[in-house]
């Protein structure tokens, strides 16, 4: 089942999707997402996903973004002598801001003060049921269903403030696009083979193919990655695990390779679609953005304490 978040006759909804008919079926309103995907509700008559507005499937209460495709990491890796054993031992992940989810079809603004601006290719799980402590197999038993995601990225911004030892931070704070609907995680049973979805994932820039990779090549499973979101706290229904950047799946890979930004950094006008067997396809424009207000640096330390050490 593929449950879609639209606006449909001036209310917000979810709907049954038919990508093949190119249809939605409208819900009631007061069917919820994890209703809609558990089969509850009666929908309405198609109508053309044309005569819809698409928005993000959900508006989720955490979004953790894991790195688990060796070859994305190996390519930014290479100027610093290689991938971090440590990289190799548990899978790492940071917080991402709910605040800039976004849907397909929408402008995304360049972030203030960007120049490297960058996309990153990704496959994302749904928690759709409260659990803590899980064993993977458990995780996996709390997974509702599965999403596209792009990962904006101001690079110049993430390195700067990676610097201190944190982050990132404001590089990853401007966009999340999810979509372009959530597909329930026994219609993508089917695609599963040694607890990896074995999904062919897709990068087009203007049109033209950029990259590719299948989401087989991740190092952890998403039952892996849920149990360890899961560890010492709960997962919550509609939090978001992010897969991370596919091989070949954004730029900062590729200038990493080649010492150079090459290809260029996105730039107004430009359009990036992710494509993902089973789901379908996201596309975003990128527009200008607004001007940087500039904060000015820390001041200096104007006050000392006595300490006995």
């Amino acid at each position: 089942m593929k449950v879609a978040r639209i606006v449909w006759q001036g209310a917000t909804v979810h709907g049954i999707v038919d990508a093949e008919a190119g249809t939605v079926a409208p819900l009631d309103a007061s069917v919820d997402l994890f209703a809609a995907l558990s089969g509850a509700g009666q929908p309405g008559a198609p109508v053309p996903l044309d005569d819809v507005r698409l928005l993000a499937p959900l508006e989720p209460p955490s979004f953790r973004d894991f790195i688990t495709f060796e070859e994305h990491i190996e390519g930014p890796s290479l100027a610093r002598g290689g991938i971090p054993e440590t990289w190799y031992e548990i899978p790492t992940f940071y917080f991402t801001s709910v605040a800039a989810v976004t849907g397909t079809g929408e402008d995304i603004p360049v972030p203030p003060g960007c120049q490297r601006f960058d996309f990153e290719c990704e496959l994302a799980a749904v928690i759709g049921r409260e659990g803590g402590d899980l064993t993977p197999e458990q995780a996996h038993e709390h997974i509702a269903g599965y999403t596209i995601f792009n990962d904006w990225s101001a690079r110049d911004i993430q390195m700067h403030e990676m610097r201190i030892g944190l982050g990132p931070a404001k590089g990853k704070d401007s966009a999340n696009t999810i979509g372009p609907w959530i597909v329930s995680a026994d219609e993508m049973e089917r695609y599963r083979r040694d607890d990896r979805l074995h999904v062919e994932m897709e990068i087009l820039r203007n049109g033209e193919l950029f990259g590719a990779d299948t989401a087989a090549n991740m190092q952890w499973s998403f039952g892996q990655l849920a149990a360890y979101a899961s560890r010492g706290t709960r997962l919550r229904p509609g939090d978001v695990i992010g897969s991370g950047t596919c091989g070949a799946g954004c730029l900062l890979e590729i200038w990493g390779r080649r010492g150079k930004d090459d290809p260029p950094p996105l730039a107004p006008g430009d359009e990036i679609e992710l494509r993902v067997e089973g789901i379908g396809a996201i596309r975003n424009r990128i527009v200008e953005g607004v001007a940087k207000v500039d904060i000015g640096p820390g001041r200096a330390p104007g006050f000392r304490r006595e300490r006995s050490w």
